[in-house]
């Protein structure tokens, strides 16, 4: 990830399988899948707060290019195991970012960022962000653009706000070389090892990996690509240490994960940074990744949210719908220092929400799909970054946002009216 004048931002089928139950054990055993086990279903529907009824959700039957099932086909129904997911996007840690989580004595704590999101992302069975910096310690010295470095700490929020997959494939996954890398790995593996890192790996072992959560009978693998890392070549002794776009390999481990599990997942980090619509690139790898197998792409990197829609069907799809892409998901949480028109629009993200649910013909299909529209909040101060839903947001918290002073056409209408020309049906204000 750039910025104009700131910020830009799974084991082979004979391999080793590691075990997360419910209660958080873990162990090793043959077919290279992670399994984890989560919490309760949780519906979504928005209402903006000033009268305005917003859908934020849809059955997959009435979704553009899904098949012909039944009421009772697709809509998995009561009593049939679902899943829910959620996921977000860019964490990114501008300076003004953690300089608001930096308390008196010198310590960090970023539990402001995630408080108003925090219910809604615990009680997702799966939760998924996007790591956009890498988590080198303050050893390595915490940085914000051009090259990103996060204390510890931002991952313990993570885990507090109930973050349960951490995407870190992203352009500046080097931006602190082999040792930011190191660093950030060491972290995870000690201290929270039921967390699922992806994209990121220490050797080539780990590398062949691929993550599967399951719930009730139904298997999700989850994969995680990067367009590149900003220019910065991989570590000579590490080639495996972020996982890029290439085709080959790509292919490849969807053909596993589709043995490995019912349901395959990718996210990939991709597009052209501010742009509020799907580029030509994108829409070409969205093809590959849905004739490939892929299920549901979740996609990061603009900065800015861009459309949903049904990519092609695989071929010899039965149900004819191909995979549900959420092309961007933008910032989650950022303060750029960047100036202007377009500045308003790196404050509006996404949470993507869906259901997989097994169909009549024991098929994991996805059963609704929605997405969140979130604001980040800024202000000087301790605890003075936090992110909102939009529903949640008021003009009196919109008049208070410092961006306004880096881009005057921020406002709650504003961030309305964006969210609606994206979204359009999913959230319709």
């Amino acid at each position: 990830m750039t910025e104009a004048g700131d910020d830009s931002e799974a084991a082979r089928t004979t391999g080793r399988e590691t075990v997360q139950t419910a209660g958080g054990e873990t162990g090793q055993e043959a077919a290279g899948v992670a399994v984890q086990d989560s919490a309760a279903e949780q519906s979504l529907s928005l209402e903006d707060g000033a009268g305005m009824e917003s859908l934020a959700g849809r059955d997959a039957e009435s979704a553009p290019g899904a098949g012909a099932e039944s009421d009772a086909g697709i809509n998995a129904g009561a009593g049939r195991s679902e899943i829910t997911l959620v996921m977000v996007g860019d964490i990114l840690l501008h300076t003004p970012v953690a300089e608001s989580g930096k308390r008196e004595d010198g310590s960090y704590d970023f539990g402001a960022v995630f408080a108003e999101m925090q219910d809604e992302i615990t009680s997702a069975d799966l939760a998924l962000v996007n790591q956009e910096v890498i988590l080198g310690g303050e050893e390595l010295g915490v940085s914000g653009y051009p090259a990103f470095n996060a204390p510890y700490e931002l991952g313990d929020a993570l885990v507090d706000a109930g973050f349960d997959v951490v995407l870190h494939a992203t352009n500046h996954a080097l931006d602190k070389g082999k040792r930011g890398i190191v660093n950030c790995l060491t972290f995870w593996q000690e201290k929270y090892p039921h967390i699922a890192v992806l994209g990121i790996h220490g050797s080539e072992e780990e590398q062949e990996e691929i993550y599967v959560y399951e719930q009730d009978g139904i298997r999700l693998a989850v994969l995680n690509y990067t367009y590149g890392t900003n220019g910065i070549a991989l570590p000579q002794d590490m080639p495996w240490a972020v996982d890029l776009l290439d085709r080959d390999r790509v292919a490849e481990e969807l053909q596993r994960a589709q043995e490995l599990a019912d349901f395959v997942i990718v996210c990939p980090h991709w597009g052209t940074e501010y742009v509020l619509e799907e580029t030509a690139e994108q829409e070409t790898w969205a093809a590959f990744f849905a004739e490939n197998g892929a299920d549901l792409i979740l996609g990061t990197h603009p900065h800015v949210i861009e459309p949903v829609e049904w990519v092609g069907a695989a071929e010899g799809s039965e149900d004819g719908r191909g995979a549900l892409t959420y092309y961007s998901l933008g910032n989650f949480v950022n303060w750029t220092s960047g100036t202007g028109e377009g500045v308003a629009n790196r404050m509006v993200g996404g949470m993507a929400r869906v259901t997989i649910g097994m169909d009549e013909a024991g098929e994991a299909v996805i059963t609704s799909y929605g997405v969140e529209p979130l604001v980040c909040h800024v202000e000087q101060g301790y605890g003075g970054v936090t992110v909102y839903p939009l529903d949640e947001y008021t003009e009196e918290l919109a008049g208070r946002n410092e961006i306004v002073s880096q881009d005057g056409q921020f406002s709650l209408s504003y961030c309305r009216k964006l969210a609606g020309e994206v979204f359009g049906s999913l959230w319709l204000p």
